[in-house]
């Protein structure tokens, strides 16, 4: 018995060799292409030659030549099916991944305990000589509306490739900038695909290399925003990486992109640091004296701390101003009615002056505010606003 055993997987062995070397013979034949896919296949899936690097080799090998057919069909004739890009991305990234995982297969020891690798240094060429490829890939996968993985990994790959401690000093010298700008493709093709996290890494990678679009840090905010309200286990974590990202793009952008220096503040605002929030507001205000966001984010920092007097006479301030936009109107006015609902709450019923003067301090000047904020942006929040304030006014002053 044990002897037949150890025929049967001999024999296992020797036809699953046979299929990887059948497979060999079929690379750089392109309509073959599914043949040889299905041998590598069958061949990984078999014990006796799943954990050989000579498998994931031939099966990288399968996929590069194809590659390497199709750029050469395309450029005799963009039109012939071997020159497809989309099909050509697949046949890269299927290659790539088949040898990352012949490499550490291929530094095992032999019979003798010997490390002597037979096809990592084929590999190293291949990959380096494909860098390129990688970026046109992510883009013809960007077209084919495979945003990720697919997109994604292209763009990816293409930016990680000079820091790849496996190819040493093949490693493409690749600009910074190129590469920042692949890092920023595949955070958009992460993020259009929902893989907020992934895609959160690859917009910080392209900051790190100096990649000047503000975008990079707007998007990474949003991907962080998305976490701390998603995921509850990782509200500390997505809270401390939205400070950080706020904070370098205020640091380098400064007030030309309002949106770090709200979030900035706000983050501040959530950890009660409101003399934080505050000086840092304060701070800019001497160069910056007729700035309504700068008013209106000061306005929200009072009125988070409940100091109402300090918060509307900021919002006031700011609608003053011509140029004030949407969201401050709009908090403005939602500021206006909070106020004037409470303080109508507190007031005596008999106290007919004092209502007068709510509404003339805060109902009417609050619903002309709203009125504004809606001719700039229409949305549901705004009219909600505008319901509330027609019918605070209709229900307790009625006409005579």
């Amino acid at each position: 018995m044990t002897l037949a055993l150890c025929v049967a997987a001999v024999s296992s062995m020797s036809a699953q060799k046979e299929n990887v070397d059948a497979a060999k013979k079929l690379a750089g034949k392109v309509d073959k292409i599914e043949d040889a896919r299905e041998l590598i296949r069958k061949a990984i899936a078999d014990p006796s030659t799943a954990n050989d690097a000579y498998t994931y080799f031939t099966g990288g090998e399968v996929e590069f030549k194809a590659y390497d057919k199709g750029i050469q069909a395309g450029m005799i004739n963009p039109n012939d099916p071997a020159a497809n890009k989309e099909k050509m991305a697949e046949e890269l990234l299927n290659g790539y991944d088949l040898f990352l995982k012949a490499v550490p297969l291929d530094q095992l020891p032999n019979e003798k305990g010997e490390i002597k690798p037979k096809y990592t240094k084929d590999i190293i060429g291949k990959i380096s000589g494909h860098s390129a490829d990688f970026f046109n890939s992510g883009a013809a996968m960007w077209e084919a509306k495979r945003f990720y993985p697919e997109a994604y990994k292209c763009f990816f790959i293409f930016g990680e490739l000079p820091d790849m401690e496996l190819l040493g000093n093949k490693a493409p010298k690749t600009p910074d900038a190129d590469r920042a700008q692949a890092y920023f493709n595949a955070g958009i093709a992460a993020y259009s695909g929902n893989a907020v996290n992934e895609a959160a890494d690859a917009f910080h990678k392209a900051q790190k290399l100096g990649f000047e679009d503000p975008n990079a840090y707007i998007y990474e905010l949003a991907c962080w925003q998305n976490i701390a309200q998603t995921d509850s286990v990782r509200q500390e974590e997505a809270q401390n990486r939205i400070f950080e990202t706020a904070k370098a793009g205020y640091e380098k952008y400064g007030m030309a992109q309002p949106v770090f220096l709200n979030n900035l503040v706000n983050t501040f605002v959530l950890d009660e640091k409101y003399d934080k929030a505050l000086e840092t507001i304060n701070n800019l205000m001497p160069a910056n004296p007729d700035n309504s966001n700068l008013l209106g984010l000061r306005g929200f920092v009072y009125d988070r701390a409940g100091n109402d007097d300090a918060s509307i006479a900021d919002y006031q301030a700011a609608v003053a101003l011509t140029d004030c936009d949407f969201e401050t109107l709009k908090n403005a006015a939602k500021k206006y009615y909070r106020v004037a609902s409470n303080k109508l709450g507190q007031l005596d019923p008999r106290d007919q002056a004092g209502k007068q003067a709510i509404r003339v301090q805060y109902f009417e000047p609050g619903l002309s505010i709203a009125n504004r904020a809606k001719l700039l942006q229409s949305d549901s929040d705004i009219d909600n606003v505008i319901e509330n304030f027609q019918y605070a006014i209709e229900t307790y002053y009625p006409a005579h």
